[in-house]
């Protein structure tokens, strides 16, 4: 069986959104599954330059690179691009990691990832999604032969906002990097530098993803003031790493106006390894997102054994498996009691840590690519066997 897969977010200037480590993690633990067990199925991406593949480490003969040009040009890629190279591929099945990169090939099955139905769910000032993204997740949830999704609060809100039979989505949990994230201890030279290049000290709070205004972070700088204003006593500093998104001015204004101001600091775009060193060392990491549909940095920061709290929106409680601390992510004095209850109870720390660890260790990328393939020859008819497995 062949199996084309969209692979824009491959691209340098898309590998690392929510979507690009989707993707990356994913197809690397499909290759892996494909070779232990010994399975009949190729796998054909596209790209411009098959050198930038192989450098990134898929240079795979289980990988078959086609030369596009249309994908360096986001828009020619999604209205028709993908569907004229796809053609020329002649797969069995399409897999799509996000339901808005491109427009189907009408002869063609398709599966495709639907990670949220964030735009749907949430006003548009907070969105900040055009009118194209729209349509075409609309379009690929309506015309896909089988839809994957990553929780199942995301599979509850597409069935209603789409309008799609429930037996059509599929769920399965997305994994995280267990090389990067974990319980080992971190490099302390490494940790010094980086502390020192991006001017925090310990302790820190800690919030790691994209900069914007769906992931709450005005109401937590804000319930970091009445944190600090209420705990004369507690000093720490609060980080914001990540790159940013949608509408971020409106988060670095709200810095800004903070009276700890210079005790706030925005990061800007890391590297993996300089992420996970980051998370490693943070005392207590806080997810206040209005909306998720997986959530990876909450996973990153409990599998590093890091205190986490979150807030009670979306899919948090489940993903989480309602082992943290949790809150109403609209009320700023909510988000600061959670985070002043976890700075001054070791115990309560500890059992966040544990209960954190213990949940994190069901999240493999390995298992998501199994599922995955099974549901793509599913979806295409065909028997998978051996699909469990020896891969480790």
């Amino acid at each position: 069986m062949i199996v084309a897969i969209d692979t824009m977010f491959m691209a340098d200037r898309l590998r690392y959104t929510g979507t690009g480590k989707y993707l990356r993690h994913l197809l690397s633990a499909m290759l892996k599954a494909i070779e232990c067990d010994q399975l009949n199925i190729e796998l054909h991406g596209f790209a411009h330059s098959q050198e930038n593949w192989a450098t990134n480490g898929f240079a795979s003969p289980l990988l078959k690179i086609h030369r596009a040009e249309s994908i360096r040009r986001r828009r020619f890629w999604l209205l028709g691009g993908m569907a004229r190279s796809t053609a020329k591929a002649h797969p069995d099945i399409v897999f799509s990691p996000t339901a808005h990169s491109s427009l189907p090939h009408p002869r063609i099955p398709l599966v495709t990832t639907i990670h949220d139905a964030i735009p749907a769910k949430l006003p548009p000032n907070l969105v900040g999604v055009g009118k194209t993204i729209h349509v075409l997740t609309w379009l690929n949830a309506k015309l896909a032969a089988k839809i994957i999704t990553v929780s199942h609060w995301s599979k509850n809100d597409l069935v209603e906002v789409y309008g799609i039979p429930s037996d059509k989505v599929e769920v399965i949990y997305s994994g995280y990097d267990e090389q990067r994230y974990n319980v080992s201890a971190p490099d302390s030279s490494q940790t010094a530098a980086l502390l020192s290049r991006l001017r925090i000290r310990k302790p820190f709070i800690l919030h790691h993803g994209m900069v914007h205004l769906r992931k709450n972070l005005d109401r937590l700088i804000s319930a970091y003031d009445r944190l600090r204003g209420m705990h004369r006593d507690l000093d720490p500093q609060l980080v914001l790493a990540g790159p940013m998104g949608h509408d971020f001015k409106a988060v670095l204004e709200t810095r800004d106006r903070s009276p700890y101001r210079d005790e706030i600091f925005v990061t800007g775009p890391l590297s993996d390894d300089e992420l996970s060193l980051l998370v490693k060392n943070a005392f207590l990491c806080v997810i206040p997102s209005l909306y998720e549909g997986f959530c990876l940095p909450m996973v990153e920061a409990m599998a590093c054994g890091v205190p986490t709290i979150a807030s009670k929106s979306s899919c948090l409680p489940e993903i989480s498996g309602n082992a943290l601390e949790y809150f109403e992510p609209y009320s700023v004095e909510a988000i600061a009691a959670a985070m002043g209850r976890v700075l001054n109870d070791s115990a309560l720390r500890d059992r966040l840590q544990r209960a954190g660890l213990a949940r994190a260790a069901e999240f493999r990328w390995q298992r998501c690519a199994e599922e995955t393939l099974m549901a793509l020859t599913d979806a295409r008819g065909v028997s998978l066997a051996h699909a469990t497995s020896s891969c480790q």
